[in-house]
């Protein structure tokens, strides 16, 4: 990217605009929430729920973060 802003630090380069990133956020948020839901659900107090509960939280908002981006860029044609 040759933009001034693309320059300035790694993560105005990626977030929103990485859709290899965007896709595997998506697929491990589809498989960590059900997984969760399924084993950990009723135990949340455990070690093993709240790491797996802690990379699902981490997933899904970092998912966000890239489409919140992605629909400011869109918004502001700086795609």
């Amino acid at each position: 990217m040759a933009c001034n802003d693309c320059k300035s630090s790694i993560f105005k380069r990626k977030l929103g605009r990485c859709k290899t990133c965007m896709w595997q956020l998506a697929i491990l948020s589809l498989i960590a929430w059900p997984l969760w839901w399924s084993l950990y659900v009723g135990t949340p107090y455990i070690v093993e729920s709240i790491a797996l509960l802690f990379f699902c939280i981490s997933f899904t908002g970092l998912l966000l973060l890239h489409l919140i981006l992605l629909g400011y860029r869109s918004l502001t044609h700086k795609i």
